[in-house]
């Protein structure tokens, strides 16, 4: 269901903010990099840096700015680790996110969260271009260039050193219909003038790391340079124009850096060439000097290029994210008309089109769309679950529940799978599905952070007779969507009840001592939330 336009209000967008500035504005000449030892640590440490990026990420949620949706979450994070497992620092802690913002752009934030804009991802050619773009931000984090910004900022813009301590809001007047990004940007424009930047000599750093990390993950080490270098060909074919993509804007190529790239590269493209075919990584070896991470299930699959299938992963993937990050009737009609084109009738494009049309309520002709696909590809897991979704749009939802039902038994525990296989359950059946539904769910919250799944859990458990779970997930959806005065307010409405358990009592409690330290700095500061405009306790 659409909502109406919300009044949009200045917002606290501290590290997202610091981490869009930091990145996003232009490189300055080359300097010398201070010689930071402990003081990064004890101007944020790690602790504090995966805090903020945290915080960043709910605050990016409560503007409906991430693309949140299971498929697209494993397979941007399988594909972040990959590289992460052929980085300086396999072991540190990174989260790789999609935002809705059709700029062609990526940034990183404090404490490993990578942001990749949908814009992006639609443009790239192939996976290695995409893992390029990711292997520059990872390059970014590992090189500390964020703590050497932070650092280099106290010097001379003691503004950033208060965004860092949550005193400084974002935004500026606000305007019915006003869009988040249109927000955030108003808001970046205020400390515009106050950014920190990375230097010329940060980004060749990125590079170089970044192209390492490509070969040592299986990529195209030649792939970043050349994506950089199609870029830069939009650039002059717009000359004149102010169209020019943000990525260029907030990540200025030289042809000297593209040349170093490049010769980078082919150095590595060489090295390559002499090593032994197949993994030479032995997992043992790797379990003992690399913690387990997320996504990560066997790294000696990982360290070499996924084989190739009859369909290609990254390709339905990009077009999974173009359709869930942008307006579907308008690519219900750009698919449409382009498959006249030569070479745009792939299984990709075929794919996104059936995404289109199922969202735009056309499920019976998605039907058409995927039928073919299937009969040649019948294992495939992500069209089987498109074909699910789009039967269950069309109205045959007996047909749909089937096929969710033998796709969870091929694929037990699978996150996609088992939350649109609930939502289903829920919507429109009895108790009996929903008491299903939310069984389904409840072990995916053990490791997620994505306010759907706790809102889906929740609404499954309110159906199926169990307020006091529904109460404790909707609390939880509202703190993950950015608004914690509401999830207090509704944790604290949930301990009256009468009916409450010891168990129950003693969750809901241990939340509430959680919660009150942030709600309590929020408060003090005056900082404005989604749930708290004014910047006042409710």
């Amino acid at each position: 269901m659409a909502m109406a336009p919300r009044r949009f209000v200045p917002r606290l967008l501290t590290t997202l903010i610091c981490a869009c500035l930091a990145f996003g504005a232009g490189a300055q000449e080359d300097i010398r990099l201070p010689d930071l030892g402990s003081s990064a640590d004890s101007l944020i440490s790690p602790q504090d840096a995966r805090d903020y990026g945290a915080a960043m990420l709910r605050q990016m949620r409560s503007l409906d700015m991430v693309v949140d949706d299971p498929l697209l979450d494993d397979y941007l994070n399988d594909l972040g680790y990959r590289l992460v497992a052929g980085s300086d620092k396999p072991k540190d802690h990174f989260t790789f996110v999609i935002v809705k913002d059709p700029e062609i752009n990526a940034f990183a934030a404090p404490g490993g969260y990578i942001a990749v804009n949908s814009g992006l991802i639609a443009i790239t050619r192939s996976e290695s271009e995409l893992a390029g773009v990711i292997a520059h931000e990872i390059g970014h984090i590992t090189q500390n260039h964020l703590q050497r910004a932070f650092e280099d900022s106290k010097k001379d813009a003691p503004l950033m050193a208060l965004v860092l301590l949550g005193a400084i809001a974002a935004g500026a007047g606000s305007h019915s219909g006003d869009s988040p990004i249109a927000v955030l940007a108003a808001g970046q424009g205020l400390i515009a003038q106050k950014s920190i930047n990375f230097t010329r000599k940060d980004e060749i750093e990125a590079d170089r790391v970044g192209i390492q990390t490509l070969a040592n993950a299986g990529f195209d080490p030649t792939a970043m340079a050349s994506f950089f270098e199609r870029m830069q060909d939009t650039l002059r074919a717009g000359a004149g124009g102010t169209d020019v993509p943000e990525l260029l804007q907030t990540h200025p190529v030289t042809l000297s850096r593209i040349s170093d790239a490049k010769s980078r590269a082919g150095a590595l493209v060489a090295q390559q060439k002499m090593r032994p075919s197949g993994s030479t990584l032995v997992r043992s070896q790797w379990e003992k000097t690399t913690a387990p991470i997320a996504y990560v299930k066997d790294p000696t699959v990982l360290s070499i290029a996924a084989p190739k299938s009859g369909l290609d992963t990254y390709a339905l993937m990009r077009e999974r994210t173009r359709v869930l990050a942008g307006d579907a009737p308008k690519l219900v009609q750009y698919y449409g008309a382009s498959f006249k084109m030569p070479g745009f009738d792939t299984p990709a494009n075929r794919y996104g089109y059936a995404l289109a049309l199922t969202r735009a309520g056309s499920g019976t002709q998605a039907i058409g769309q995927l039928q073919p696909l299937l009969a040649a590809h019948p294992d495939s897991l992500v069209l089987g679950l498109a074909m699910a979704d789009a039967q269950l749009q069309a109205g045959q939802r007996a047909d749909a529940l089937s096929r969710y039902a033998r796709l969870n038994g091929r694929s037990p525990r699978n996150r996609a799978v088992a939350l649109a296989y609930a939502k289903a359950l829920t919507a429109g059946g009895d108790t009996a599905q929903a008491t299903a539904a939310a069984s389904l769910l409840r072990p995916l919250l053990d490791d997620a952070d994505e306010p759907d799944v706790y809102m889906s859990y929740a609404r499954a458990s309110d159906k199926a007779g169990d307020h006091v779970r529904a109460g404790e997930a909707f609390a939880d959806a509202s703190y993950l969507s950015g608004r914690p005065f509401d999830a207090m307010e509704q944790l604290k409405r949930l301990l009256k009840r009468e009916d409450l358990d010891y168990y129950a009592r003693a969750r809901i409690q241990a939340r509430i001592a959680e919660l009150t330290p942030l709600v309590l700095e929020l408060r003090k500061r005056k900082i404005q939330t989604v749930d708290n405009p004014d910047g006042r306790s409710q």
